[in-house]
Formats: structure tokens, C-alpha cells, sequence
């Protein structure tokens, strides 16, 4: 960028206008000497929940049980009142030699010079393309995210008939906004003996909605010239394959962290989740920049994502006032069935976690698990919980499992281990 560029020059800069950059916003603003900005690419701020319509936003943050639109106008409302400044429609293209973020609106170029940066860039659905399946091209394939964006901003018509690909928390939510707009779901398909998504969600859409969910399935081919006219279901147990007619096609979840600006910062990523590795403070390995909500943790509700925005701000204050980090690090690793754990760096001297919840994802389901720390060989944390863990969301375990850590001993490796059949 060059020196043409406008030059701003904030106290914090927030990447991202969703439930974890506006919830930081708000808790700063008014608390440090200078502006705090936040960046958001979309034409509005709020995030995802923006064309969410559907009620069971805000129960942990802000305690209600409101819509998506309410949720995101609520945390719009906070931010602004409490002083922050909100820019939309200015996309972060990277960064310069010195640091700074380069910045295009419509106002033109913009160079950002901040002490402190907030990355909360959220996750995205991987699309169709990413999930490598064959077939045609036709008209009628969405994500939930390009699905709700068309039914709740633009009042368009999907279809008629749908399978939805994926069985989460936000798979159902697709299938909500299929039924306002019209459409039915004809199939939901999961390649797990059960929908990924929490029992009772499972058992109400199923009795409410009347969607048939095929377990154990995956989607090998969408069929159709110019529109949709049917996909190839596979069952992944016996090869058998059928042909189940529609109009639309919905892939929903395998979220994937927004990690381009923070790999073009050289920030190390944790190859689990694929978004910045950073401890408890969610500081990353970039001095004065840290990082937030499903950036992190792909991908958790929105008020989690507004809760460690809330962290977070408390650790950039700290940031501010000159605290620095106790350089020895203890490393947190993931074992099968495990994904990945969040945050994966413990430093004497840290806060615990926001909610004080370690997050890990399992790639199986467990009804009755034990959860283990081990550290130079040695057991030093079990916990046997009394809830289920399950593919597809986050598990949360206590952060007492690591009450016991040695910060000179080495890695710590969490474990999951089976009680009961799965």
C-alpha cells in the first residue's frame, strides 16, 4: 500500500463485526485511552447471526432467548454505545512491512496503525467445492450462510425440495429456513450413527419438522443441467447407492476457521483447528495480537463467540498497561478421538480460559467419557463427565483437569478414553 493511503491510528483494532469483535468492542471501548475500531467486511455488522431469523441467540451472554437479527442489532447497539467506532464494508487485504493493516472501502485506502489487534474473523461452511464432490454444476447449491443470506436479507425462494448435507446445530437451523421459505427437506444426511447435533434438537426436528434423517449416508454426486434435479446418496457401511430427488442441496458445517490474515501475519497456526494457536490470555505468537471466538474454536455458538470476546478484552487491557506473558509455555495436544483442544498453550501466571472450559473436539461419539491429562507420562488430571461427547459440536471439559500441571515437564496430551459403547 502506498503512502497515498489514509492513515488511521486506534488504540485496538477489531477484525471482525461478529458476536466476538463487538462483544470486545463494547467491553473496551471507554476503558482505554484511545478509539477502538472495528473492521467488518460485510455491509452490516453482527456477524452470522444478521440473517440467523430464528429464536436462541443471547442465552449465555446476555441471558434472553432472542432471534439472530435481534442478537446482532443488540451487540451493534453495545459496541456503539459504549464508544467504539464501526467501519463496514472495509475488507483487511494484509498487512505492510511494518505491521499495519491495509484496508479497502468504499472511501478508498485506508492504513491502520494500531498498539493492539483483535482477530475475531469467525468460520466459514466448507462449501461443495472444498468437500471434492463430483457431478454436475447446476443452479440450487448452497451453504447455510449463502441459504439464509438469500431467504432473510434478500426474500428469495430456494426451491421446493431439499437435502440438507450435515446433521449439526446450524444443519437444523437450515432446515428452519428451508421451511419458512417454502421448501421441504426431503433428506438430511450424516455420515454419523447420529445426528451430530444435541439429542434434543435431534428428536424435535424430527417429530416437529418431519425431516427424515439418513445416518451413515454421504453425498457422492449432485445431479442436474441447469438446475438440481437430484443427488446420489451413498450409505457408507454397505456401498449402496440411490438416487433421491430435489431442487436444492444445503452442505452445512465442517467449518473452517477465516485464517488468511493471520497466516499472512506469520502467526502460528495450531494445525488441529487451523486457527491461531494461542494460550489462555488468547494472546497469539504475534506480540500485541490476539485472537477470539470461532477463529479459534470452529465452531462454537454465538454467545460462546461473545463471551471470549468479554475475555479477551480484559486481557489487551492488561496488554496496555504493560503486563507481559511468562515466556515458558506448556504445549496442549489432542489425542484420538480428538481433534484438537482450545487453547493449546498453557503460561504460568495466565488467567484460566474464558468460562474456565478447556474446548476440544471428538471425531466420535462417547456417551459416558473420561477425559485425561497426561504430562511426562504421568496422569495428572481425569475427569469422568456426566454428559455425552459428540461429533460435530464443541465439548467442553472443566479447567480443574489441568489443576495439577508442572510448567517445566513438557506437553500435556488430553485424552479421551470410552465408558460404555458408543
Amino acid at each position: 500500500m502506498t503512502s497515498s493511503a489514509h492513515v488511521l491510528t486506534p488504540e485496538v483494532l477489531i477484525i471482525g463485526g461478529g458476536p466476538a469483535g463487538l462483544t470486545a468492542a463494547a467491553q473496551l471501548a471507554g476503558r482505554v485511552q484511545g478509539e477502538v475500531l472495528v473492521l467488518d467486511r460485510e455491509q452490516q455488522a453482527g456477524g452470522i447471526p444478521r440473517h440467523s431469523d430464528h429464536i436462541g441467540y443471547g442465552t449465555r451472554d446476555m441471558r434472553r432467548f432472542i432471534t439472530g437479527p435481534a442478537y446482532a442489532q443488540r451487540l451493534v447497539r453495545a459496541a456503539e454505545t459504549a464508544g467504539a467506532a464501526i467501519r463496514t464494508q472495509a475488507m483487511v487485504t494484509g498487512w505492510d512491512a511494518d505491521g499495519n493493516a491495509e484496508v479497502t472501502c468504499p472511501q478508498g485506502r485506508l492504513r491502520v496503525q494500531a498498539k493492539t489487534v483483535v482477530l475475531a474473523t469467525g468460520a466459514r461452511e466448507r462449501p461443495r467445492t472444498a468437500r471434492l464432490i463430483p457431478g454436475d454444476r447446476p443452479a440450487g447449491v448452497y451453504t447455510t450462510g449463502q441459504l439464509q443470506n438469500m431467504v432473510h436479507l434478500h426474500h428469495g425462494v430456494p426451491g421446493h425440495r431439499a437435502v440438507v448435507v450435515g446433521g449439526e446445530l446450524v444443519s437444523w437451523s437450515a432446515v428452519v429456513t428451508l421451511r419458512e421459505a417454502g421448501a421441504r427437506t426431503v433428506m438430511m444426511t450424516t455420515r454419523y450413527p447420529s445426528p451430530e447435533s444435541y439429542a434434543a434438537f435431534n428428536i424435535g426436528g424430527r417429530a416437529a419438522l418431519r425431516v427424515p434423517v439418513a445416518t451413515r449416508t454421504r453425498v457422492v454426486r449432485v445431479i442436474g443441467r441447469t438446475r438440481v434435479e437430484a443427488v446420489e446418496v451413498e450409505n457408507i457401511d454397505t456401498g449402496d447407492r440411490r438416487l433421491v430427488d430435489c431442487d436444492t442441496v444445503v452442505f452445512t458445517g465442517d467449518w473452517i476457521p477465516d485464517h488468511e490474515l493471520a497466516r499472512l501475519a506469520g502467526i502460528e497456526l495450531d494445525p488441529g483447528t487451523r486457527g491461531p494457536l494461542t494460550d489462555t490470555a488468547l494472546r497469539t505468537s504475534r506480540p500485541g495480537t490476539f485472537a477470539a471466538g470461532n477463529l479459534l474454536h470452529p465452531v462454537d455458538t454465538a454467545d460462546i463467540a461473545a463471551l471470549d470476546g468479554r475475555h479477551v478484552a480484559d486481557q489487551v487491557i492488561a496488554w496496555l498497561a504493560g503486563q507481559r506473558p511468562d515466556p515458558r509455555t506448556v504445549r496442549l495436544r489432542a489425542q484420538r478421538p480428538f481433534r484438537w483442544v482450545a487453547p493449546g498453550l498453557l503460561r504460568p501466571g495466565d488467567p484460566a480460559p474464558a468460562r474456565r472450559r478447556l474446548l476440544l473436539w471428538t471425531d466420535d461419539l462417547v456417551h459416558m467419557p473420561h477425559v485425561t491429562a497426561t504430562q511426562a507420562g504421568r496422569v495428572i488430571g481425569m475427569r469422568r463427565l456426566p454428559w455425552p461427547s459428540s461429533p460435530g459440536r464443541v465439548f467442553r471439559v472443566p479447567w480443574s483437569l489441568l489443576s495439577r500441571v508442572d510448567p517445566g515437564a513438557g506437553d500435556i496430551t488430553i485424552g479421551l478414553y470410552r465408558s460404555g459403547s458408543s
